[in-house]
């Protein structure tokens, strides 16, 4: 497995992921026209021919067959062009000494916060293909990309993932605020905002504190609930050094994750190292690999011996990062616990 940059040969294979992922996920719409248009984006942004503000890099996940199996992507800089809003948790204390009443009500305050952060988003892997090392090769590989290429990115990183929702794709959250002031249920809602319309949503919503206590029960326990599909996402994030830190989507009061890049594991822990190829032994610890490309990058996982300065891997494993033997890579352990191993 690899993951390279997206091609626009791709856009029936990431069409029928984004059909397959279904309703709630914004940034992968299930529509040909927009998503031909973000695969063209990307190939420009993977050339380096837009500004952060704009940049959108798209990744594939592919086998050895050539078959897209996932995808994910990065977002050079969120609320640049126009204004990104997210819903901030806080708390609002009353008190009434004359009658002896003291309230603490949880309470929703709109904002642009992470206004000028990068952001990882819309990752999908096909429900067949999420075995093995797959859906942390697909997950990672972006992060070591942002090692890679530091210059490109802000100084956090946040993941917007998605909200609960019922058997029938609806949001318990919007339903119970976002409906009454767009007057459209949340798949439509959805569809705006797939199309590029979630400024103008947001432009709808007040601007006022919202008590959360006016909401229904089922959107108060929708409140930074990630859906049962992101969890394991969200737990390889997690071990990365992402936290909630109280921001949620105003759509589905899905969580905002987030962590200084300097602060996050594979940033942290990877490093540049000159390849060499041989025969790995069995129990060699499993690690990410990165040819240090932009445009033509390409990264995989394998087994992996270290020795100093030069990092051990088989034939195989060098053709996939079309690299020769002297070449640099950036490499990091796959899993946290083997960095110690791996390092030795």
């Amino acid at each position: 497995m690899i993951v390279r940059p997206v091609h626009s040969g791709d856009l029936p294979a990431v069409l029928a992921l984004a059909q397959c992922a279904g309703p709630g996920f914004t940034t992968l719409p299930a529509n040909e026209e927009r998503l031909a248009h973000r695969i063209r984006w990307a190939q420009r942004t993977f050339a380096s021919q837009v500004e952060r503000a704009d940049a959108d890099y798209v990744f594939v996940l592919e086998d050895d067959d050539q078959q897209v199996l996932g995808v994910s992507a990065l977002g050079g800089a969120v609320g640049l062009r126009e204004p990104w809003y997210n819903y901030r948790v806080g708390l609002t204390v009353n008190r009434s000494a004359s009658l002896g009443i003291e309230q603490q009500l949880p309470t929703l305050f709109l904002n642009n916060d992470m206004t000028g952060q990068s952001e990882v988003c819309s990752l999908f892997l096909h429900p067949e293909h999420r075995l093995g090392h797959n859906g942390r090769l697909l997950s990672l590989a972006r992060l070591l990309f942002v090692a890679e290429h530091r210059q490109l990115f802000g100084d956090k990183l946040i993941a917007e993932l998605r909200g609960s929702a019922d058997a029938q794709g609806c949001s318990p959250f919007w339903d119970s605020l976002g409906r009454h002031f767009l007057r459209r249920d949340f798949r439509h809602a959805d569809h705006l905002s797939a199309l590029g319309n979630k400024t103008l949503i947001a432009e709808l919503i007040p601007r006022q504190p919202l008590y959360t206590c006016l909401l229904t029960e089922q959107a108060r326990d929708a409140i930074g609930k990630a859906h049962e599909n992101a969890e394991p996402a969200r737990r390889i994030l997690d071990a990365e050094g992402f936290v909630h830190q109280g921001y949620v989507d105003i759509f589905d009061a899905g969580p905002v994750i987030e962590a200084p890049v300097e602060t996050i594991r594979v940033v942290r822990e990877s490093q540049p190292l000159n390849l060499l190829i041989g025969s790995p032994d069995d129990q060699a610890p499993v690690w990410l690999i990165h040819n240090r490309r932009l445009e033509n990058c390409r990264i995989t996982v394998a087994r992996a011996q270290r020795d100093g300065s030069h990092l051990l891997v088989d034939r195989p494993t060098a053709r996939r990062l079309q690299l020769q033997p002297g070449d640099l890579v950036r490499a990091v352990a796959l899993y946290a616990e083997q960095q110690q191993a791996a390092a030795a």
